[in-house]
């Protein structure tokens, strides 16, 4: 289990510390004694490089599809033997939260709407995005007194499309996350690891879902099934059968989480999210609208699957919008029944997807990010869950704060890579095999 550290100014050295390295020498790599030949496959084991790995401090960075603002985590990871060798010991020293601001949020979104942007724009946000994530990791590292070894940094997702579709005569996947690694190096003078997703879909996955080797490495048990359940934008879960190892898990985007929420809140209420779930609370859900829109073919898609804001971003927001209207319903009933969309489609894939793996036995329901904190969304999963043998709780009963996990995941991630190991779960994003992930920006 993730420890938090009562003392956060009691950081590691940097493994470089006790060599002297010319300002713009890069920090050697752990391999780079190891020659490969052009063409040598790289070993996709968990056990690669294990000798070599060691405990670092790593900063991760993280800024979702809500588009609200970024965090950072710093923890220790350090390598274990043995039998647990490949759950490396997570240590969390602390999390911080930067939202953006209103003009920075206004340009990441109008990023993701292709009809209100253009290149010129998306040149600049890359870099103001690289320059915030920079900010925000030296602000963070500089609260805690700490010193970090290592970056990972996932980026502004601003288009996603995890299943190939016909272009120019070939069928293409892709992906692209904004934001400049180079500024967050040369900010940190350290190693940044980015861009993690194309390696999965180079390998047939669908870049998505990451977090799940986070969740076998914190949660897996041995005789209690558990589901871990994101609310970012996006919900994903990831299901780990009891004594399963990394091969049985299985992962997936359940649809949107705060996403419809948001938009409406902003759309009807000029706020940015529904703190604690406040307007949902005094709202009626409107139950022709949610059965109306768990038709959306994606509900009904088989896992592996991913999805985004070119699903269920703008338009879909709309269309959902106005059948709440078409159905006399006032603005805080549309935002209740957002929250019971999120909450139903949730329940369908529990229903189809999760109990067939855990069968009868008891599932512990964990829940993080931002939807943990609206309370009214949680008392619906509640209400859904528990009759199927579900315990649901939040990530912070188990030491997790929910606003800082998928920045602990790419820390993870960064650390996994530096050490030349595969971070994907094939058996959650469909890729042929693992691999490791992400490219190096070094400080």
């Amino acid at each position: 289990m993730l420890r938090q550290n009562a003392d956060p100014s009691a950081a590691l050295p940097h493994p470089s510390a006790r060599t002297a390295h010319a300002p713009g020498t890069p920090v050697p790599h752990p391999n780079a004694r190891t020659a490969r030949a052009p063409g040598t496959p790289v070993r996709s084991g968990r056990d690669d490089n294990s000798s070599k790995r060691k405990s670092l401090i790593v900063a991760g960075v993280m800024s979702g599809t809500s588009a609200d603002g970024i965090d950072v985590a710093v923890v220790r990871i350090s390598p274990r033997r043995g039998a647990r060798a490949g759950r490396p010991g997570i240590e969390l020293i602390g999390h911080r939260a930067f939202p953006f601001s209103k003009a920075l949020r206004t340009a990441v979104l109008a990023a993701m709407d292709a009809k209100s942007t253009s290149t010129a724009e998306l040149a600049r946000l890359h870099w103001r995005l690289g320059m915030a994530y920079a900010e925000a990791v030296r602000a963070t590292v500089t609260d805690l007194k700490a010193a970090v070894d290592l970056v990972g940094c996932h980026g502004q997702t601003v288009y996603h499309q995890g299943v190939a579709q016909p272009y120019a005569g070939r069928s293409v996947a892709c992906t692209w996350q904004l934001g400049e690694p180079a500024l967050i190096a040369a900010e940190m003078r350290v190693p940044v690891v980015s861009n993690f997703r194309p390696a999965d879909m180079a390998a047939g996955g669908q870049g998505a879902p990451l977090v799940p080797l986070l969740d076998y490495v914190l949660f897996t048990d041995t005789k209690r099934a558990r589901v871990l359940q994101n609310l970012g934008g996006i919900g994903n879960l990831t299901v780990i059968p009891a004594g399963a190892g990394p091969e049985r898990l299985i992962a997936f985007d359940t649809g949107p989480a705060n996403m419809v929420i948001d938009a409406l809140m902003e759309r009807l209420f000029d706020r940015a999210f529904d703190k604690d779930g406040r307007v949902a609370a005094r709202g009626r859900v409107l139950d022709s609208v949610v059965k109306a829109a768990l038709r959306e073919r994606y509900f009904a898609m088989k896992p592996p699957k991913s999805a985004g804001r070119e699903q269920f971003g703008a338009a879909y927001t709309e269309r959902f919008l106005h059948a709440c209207e078409r159905a006399g319903g006032e603005p805080a009933d549309a935002v209740a029944t957002a929250a019971a969309l999120t909450a139903e489609s949730i329940r369908m894939a529990v229903e189809r997807w999760v109990k067939p793996l855990t069968g009868r036995a008891a599932v512990d329901y964990i829940v993080a990010g931002g939807g943990a904190r609206n309370g009214t969304l949680m008392r619906m999963l509640r209400e859904r869950l528990e009759p199927l043998g579900c315990s649901v709780r939040t990530s912070g009963d188990s030491g997790i704060p929910v606003d800082a996990k998928e920045a602990v995941a790419f820390a993870l991630l960064a650390w996994e890579t530096w050490f030349h190991r595969p971070g994907n779960l094939p058996s959650a994003t469909g890729a042929k095999r693992a691999v490791v992930l992400g490219e190096i920006c070094y400080g």
